[in-house]
């Protein structure tokens, strides 16, 4: 795996084909992604103004309920650096909201996770996803454990209301 070029996050056109899902959330819509994507409801660290993000996931344990999705645009990200600070947040799945809280995972289990994901999505994990987050990738396993070393990585634990 080689890094190609720094990666920003979408903007113009882009961006408003990114957020389309956000939309459709928004319309009680949700069902259609079923449980490959989740909208995030977080808090901007800055503004502290009410935030969302469709995110995709990337593992689901069905034991504990809890989702695993990766930040593309790495540690930047907003929604990132958000739940970092602020890791009670709620996700929709489906027609579902879910209190959770935000766990980031190490490397070695970004690893895992990623190396995981791409034998069930072998065409996505090899030209789509690397391509959009800056990566080329061969197709080896060994490939897609780096990537996912460098991904961050968070792990979505469902939480008890107090």
């Amino acid at each position: 795996m080689k890094v190609v070029r720094n990666v920003n996050p979408p903007a113009g056109l882009t961006r408003l084909l990114f957020r389309i899902p956000i939309y459709a959330y928004r319309l009680h819509l949700g069902w259609l992604f079923g449980a490959r994507l989740v909208l995030l409801n977080h808090i901007g660290r800055v503004t502290g103004k009410r935030r969302q993000t469709v995110l995709e996931v990337v593992a689901h344990d069905p034991a504990d309920d809890s989702f695993v999705v990766a930040s593309g645009w790495g540690p930047t990200a907003a929604w990132y650096r958000n739940i970092v600070q602020v890791p009670d947040v709620t996700i929709q799945v489906g027609r579902r909201t879910i209190l959770v809280r935000a766990v980031p995972l190490t490397d070695d289990e970004g690893e895992d996770v990623f190396a995981n994901y791409a034998a069930r999505h072998r065409l996505a994990a090899k030209h789509l996803l690397p391509r959009l987050m800056g990566f080329a990738v061969d197709g080896s396993d060994a490939d897609f454990r780096a990537v996912g070393r460098r991904l961050p990585f968070v792990r979505f634990v469902p939480r008890d209301v107090d």
